[in-house]
């Protein structure tokens, strides 16, 4: 029993992290419908700059602040440089786009901060703490509370602010929202900006955790596009149930099969995603076929 829970732990505070690269998913195609591959690399640059910029003797808060904002920044030159030039380009072209992103995103990363494996110093020590048995690094009850706090903030956001009202609308119907006065294109750059601050918050809580380095993103990017799909692509709920869900499975079957085949669960679940629910669990709007 005591096991089990040390695996739930494990897999939650992993969960976490996919539900925000799963949300960053979720946002840039409900606003665009992009499906922006390079969402795992504003992951990793979160962590990766908040590093740097700690080696060079800057504060950790200031560090991690500076990540935040060049991370935004990069998402919206991807988006005024990468997306907005190829106009309603087919999604396969769009998609190309992100990947040629990634790819660049990953070489610059590599050749000004380096290749080498990083970490953050834990928040707040890493002196365990008893949960039943199990044991629970103070990190990741700072992931868990990151993520959820990020996720309360997004929905107030959706729903009570004009602008997330705004991205909602150009979600449900981009053409009548442009007949109204909203500039589609402005709303497209703010969500792509607010998926780099989701990422790079979401880096900077796990680099104590998982480490960084400038490849981590690849993966990232795959495992959130699979919880993304999983939960409904198109839905922010199911974004983040699609997270906890392949956490957990990954951190199950490390615990009771083998470590080994982790890194199969999320292309196993991708496959029963698309032969047995293409609209995922919360029925999100169904992507064009490529």
């Amino acid at each position: 029993m005591h096991d089990l829970l040390q695996f739930v732990i494990a897999g939650v505070t992993v969960g976490a992290i996919y539900a925000l690269v799963a949300l960053g998913f979720t946002i840039v195609y409900n606003a665009s419908g992009v499906i922006n591959f390079a969402q795992g690399d504003f992951v990793m640059l979160g962590g990766m700059v908040t590093v740097a910029l700690i080696q060079h003797h800057v504060h950790p808060l200031a560090a991690a602040g500076i990540a935040i904002v060049v991370t935004t920044c990069i998402a919206g030159l991807l988006e005024r440089f990468g997306i907005a030039p190829a106009g309603r380009a087919d999604p396969l072209t769009l998609i190309i786009i992100t990947i040629g992103a990634s790819l660049f995103i990953q070489g610059g990363t590599q050749l000004f901060l380096g290749k080498n494996q990083h970490t953050l110093a834990s928040f707040s020590g890493d002196t365990p703490i008893d949960l039943a048995g199990a044991r629970l690094l103070p990190q990741s009850l700072w992931i868990i509370g990151v993520a959820a706090v990020l996720m309360v903030l997004v929905a107030i956001f959706f729903k009570k602010t004009l602008i997330g009202r705004a991205i909602r609308a150009v979600a449900m119907n981009r053409s009548a929202a442009q007949l109204v006065g909203i500039p589609a294109h402005v709303v497209t750059l703010l969500s792509f900006g607010l998926a780099g601050l989701l990422g790079a918050v979401a880096g900077i809580t796990a680099a104590p955790v998982t480490t960084t380095v400038y490849d981590l993103g690849l993966m990232l990017g795959m495992k959130g596009f699979v919880a993304a799909s999983l939960g409904g692509l198109g839905s922010g709920a199911g974004a983040v149930v699609g997270g906890l869900v392949v956490g957990l499975l990954e951190a199950l079957v490390a615990g009771y099969v083998s470590s080994a085949y982790k890194d199969a669960v999320p292309f196993i679940l991708i496959i029963g995603v698309l032969l047995l629910m293409p609209r995922g669990i919360f029925g999100g709007r169904l992507a064009e076929r490529v």
